[in-house]
């Protein structure tokens, strides 16, 4: 299916779509659906693309989750970094973000049970990896220590930075991944394309209302008092969906609970004996629950893993601060374990954003009980680079259930364009019970 069908409400200023939201995910919804013929607008209250916790991203491009079909989303998401001026249908290559090719490696840990499922959804789906042997490991990353040391620990247990026996086994070397060097302009991008095809993108605008009429909605009221009409709004609002939610006059019927959870990532000069730059492995290491990657200047991005002994906070998007914790502290001194090398300040910097994360760090890319209402949400934190794949996901689901399609008891069955596998969306359900299968972190 090439073109939409006419969505519009008749009215000479009505849309097609209001797509409330334009970070990555939803540049990616605009671009898709204008792609498609259909006549979009995206609203958002920030004053550019990618501006919100799409620019504090760590833009990670890995091929491995707990689920199979999270595995294939991910997989089908690398094609679209790694060609990605053919993903924007564009010859020119200037502004582009880029795709940095580094590979990742994951530890075998007793929490990922030693990716015994996570390469089970590898091998069904053809992604390239490799067993590397502790001897590799410590070639390739000269100076680390490769002691046991879970479960990790928060910084008031006496037990912290104590080894717990043993060594970690060894880990899975994924080709096929790295990460984008600057997420907002991959937002700025999939927005340029988007414009390319007609789409209208109002920013610093504030959306105070979503209106409904016998259960379909009709449009929007901005806080500007302008009135948008469209028999198609979607709420793409990362850390502020729920936020965006509480303006539809409906229940959206949003089982699986979503919620914004505060996030830190530190940024620390590695030791030179790591040889570590630009090129740098990405490492994902549930041992001590940290993942690293490299950042600007040659510094090493250091993040949490999520494990039981930190806390989830859940912070107003509107009101949260932005400087660093002890939390930020915390996950530096983790990975200090693998590299005694490593110094760590008392002072450190990086970055402190929100995760709209689901209970089981899952996507909400669903419809709604409000016809017209759809939803791309729960996405922070492991669905950046999904972001083209979410866009065309979002796009099939509009047309599948505007043409009258009962897709609560009839999911959608989205074929991927560059790999072997189609999607049962009800995974991403906003009905569905918690995913028993998933690692409940920000791996997914």
């Amino acid at each position: 299916m090439t073109t939409a069908p006419s969505l519009q409400t008749g009215s000479p200023a009505g849309y097609d779509a209001i797509i409330i939201g334009a970070g990555v995910i939803g540049s990616a919804v605009a671009y898709n659906l204008a792609k498609s013929g259909m006549k979009t607008l995206s609203v958002d209250a920030l004053p550019a693309a990618g501006y919100g916790s799409t620019s504090s991203s760590a833009a990670v491009i890995r091929t491995y989750y707990s689920t199979l079909d999270g595995s294939a989303m991910a997989f089908e998401g690398y094609h679209d970094w790694k060609y990605w001026p053919q993903t924007l249908q564009t010859d020119d290559n200037n502004g582009l973000a880029q795709f940095i090719e580094t590979g990742t490696l994951v530890m075998k840990t007793e929490a990922n049970n030693r990716l015994e499922r996570v390469l089970t959804h590898a091998d069904a789906l053809e992604i390239p990896y490799e067993h590397w042997t502790r001897e590799q490991i410590v070639q390739r990353m000269p100076g680390y220590n490769l002691e046991r040391f879970y479960p990790p620990k928060s910084m008031e247990d006496d037990a912290f930075g104590m080894p717990t026996g043993g060594q970690v086994e060894g880990a899975i070397f994924f080709p096929k991944g790295g990460y984008v060097d600057d997420p907002q302009i991959a937002a700025r991008n999939l927005k340029d394309a988007a414009v390319r095809h007609g789409a209208t993108f109002l920013f610093n605008t504030k959306v105070v209302k979503i209106t409904v009429e016998d259960n379909r909605v009709t449009g929007i009221v901005c806080e500007d008092g302008s009135v948008h009409s469209a028999r198609v709004v979607i709420n793409v609002g990362g850390p502020h969906s729920g936020k965006v939610n509480a303006l539809l006059d409906g229940d959206a019927g949003i089982k699986i609970r979503h919620r914004p959870l505060r996030q830190e990532v530190v940024q620390i000069k590695p030791p030179g004996s790591l040889g570590y730059s630009r090129e740098g492995l990405l490492v994902s290491d549930s041992d001590i629950a940290c993942y690293v990657k490299p950042g600007s200047g040659g510094q090493l991005m250091i993040g949490s893993e999520n494990p039981p002994c930190d806390d989830h906070l859940e912070e107003d998007p509107d009101t949260f601060h932005r400087d660093l914790t002890d939390r930020a502290l915390a996950y530096a001194y983790r990975y200090s374990q693998r590299l005694p090398e490593l110094g760590v300040s008392q002072h450190p910097v990086g970055v402190a954003d929100l995760y709209d994360a689901t209970d089981d760090w899952l996507p909400i890319y669903d419809r709604s009980d409000v016809d017209g209402y759809y939803l791309a949400i729960g996405t922070s934190g492991n669905q950046f680079k999904n972001a083209p794949v979410a866009g065309r996901l979002m796009r099939q689901l509009i047309e599948y259930c505007e043409s009258g399609r009962d897709h609560d008891n009839d999911p959608l069955q989205f074929k991927l364009n560059h790999i072997d596998h189609t999607l049962n969306t009800a995974t991403f359900s906003r009905k569905r019970d918690l995913t028993q299968e998933s690692s409940f972190s920000v791996l997914g």
